[in-house]
């Protein structure tokens, strides 16, 4: 059973930093293009970032130049480690795994986890 893990949500003001980890079990993940996505209050899912097998990453307009995804195949884990924060990247971010690539839509990912809250405000 495919299982996904997100963590490091929280309250953080404008311009500030967080880590969110996904942590991943029930299929091979080293074999895997994984990804980030998220929904602000009353609004659709958002791509953020995906991460090939080969490391290779990709990113949302909105985010690029501000946030970085990394995976470490040996922990079964994927980071995404977010910098200037600003108040439109509040919402829930959930870790997804991939289903096609390239994957830079919702639709190419055909799991994800609970997710986890950001919250960006003064």
């Amino acid at each position: 059973e495919v299982q996904l893990v997100e963590s490091g949500g929280g309250l953080v003001q404008p311009g500030g930093s967080l880590r969110l980890a996904c942590a991943a079990s029930g299929f091979t993940f080293s074999l895997n293009a994984m990804g980030w996505i998220r929904q602000a209050p009353g609004k659709g899912l958002e791509w953020v970032s995906s991460v090939w097998t080969g490391g290779s990453t990709y990113y949302g307009d909105s985010v690029k130049g501000r946030f970085t995804v990394s995976r470490d195949d040996a922990k079964n884990t994927m980071y995404l480690q977010m910098n200037s924060l600003k108040p439109d990247d509040t919402g829930v971010y959930f870790c997804a795994l991939a289903r096609r690539w390239p994957a830079t839509t919702p639709e190419d990912f055909n799991y994800r986890g609970q997710g986890t809250q950001v919250t960006v405000s003064s």
